[in-house]
């Protein structure tokens, strides 16, 4: 089965394709890396997938055939945006319960118990959590909903590295020990490397090259950063750039 699999999708924006001719078939039980520089399409990608955007062009499919924002793939894709939709002034138990209430599947207990284990207060306020809690919080409440495919936009961007470790370790540990599918895009390939078993590099709304992690590497003798960015380089003709100020500018 492909959790995501796509066949010339486009995405315009007014005269702007931010996502064009996109033919992808990512299979399950990966934890994907979605990759590329800002502007590639890596969140309009993400947005079709759980139904928040409609393609302009393309077909698009979700767990094995179901439609994107059909109630059947809404049910079992859990979505964790870099901004995620936390009330900063209910506790985090009412946040709970806000969740609970706006999702048919939940499951109050694993929800409760993944954040005495995190020793995050119920009672104490969401606005107080720090960066790495509030993160946390919004990925406990998109596990509680016991997913078939989690998708990560950005979620630790603005997390600081041990806090960003932690939630990598955590979304990890949930896809090995539950058997779910997960889909993450962010700008911190080097950390992903240690977790990712699948690997989506996108350029200027394109796939520029995407398959598992270790045929990657075996076919072309590199890590996943500099696989990543020697498509991207290929992709910038004329470029006179040298290696350092490329790293730079592509994340």
């Amino acid at each position: 089965m492909n959790v995501i699999e796509t066949t010339a999708l486009g995405k315009r924006y007014r005269s702007k394709w931010a996502l064009r001719d996109c033919t992808l078939a990512i299979p399950d039980g990966h934890l994907v890396a979605l990759v590329g520089p800002n502007g590639a399409g890596k969140s309009t990608l993400l947005n079709l997938a759980v139904g928040l955007a409609r393609p302009s062009d393309g077909t698009l499919a979700v767990l094995g055939g179901a439609s994107a924002g059909s109630p059947d793939a809404l049910d079992r894709i859990a979505f964790v945006a870099q901004d995620a939709p936390l009330y900063k002034n209910l506790p985090a138990g009412a946040m709970l319960g806000v969740a609970r209430n706006l999702n048919r599947r939940w499951d109050q207990r694993r929800a409760e118990d993944r954040l005495a284990q995190l020793e995050i207060p119920l009672k104490q306020r969401v606005g107080t959590l720090s960066g790495g809690q509030k993160a946390q919080l919004a990925l406990t409440i998109a596990l509680a909903r016991r997913p078939s495919l989690l998708v990560l936009d950005e979620p630790f961007a603005a997390l600081d590295p041990v806090a960003r470790d932690d939630f990598l370790t955590s979304v990890a540990e949930a896809a090995r020990e539950e058997g779910i599918s997960v889909v993450l895009s962010s700008h911190v390939l080097a950390e992903l490397e240690r977790v990712a078993t699948y690997l989506v590099v996108l350029g200027h709304g394109e796939v520029k090259v995407a398959g598992p992690v270790r045929e990657l590497i075996a076919s072309e003798r590199a890590g996943l950063e500099e696989i990543a960015l020697r498509h991207l380089r290929a992709d910038r003709s004329g470029s006179s750039q040298s290696p350092a100020s490329s790293r730079t500018e592509a994340w």
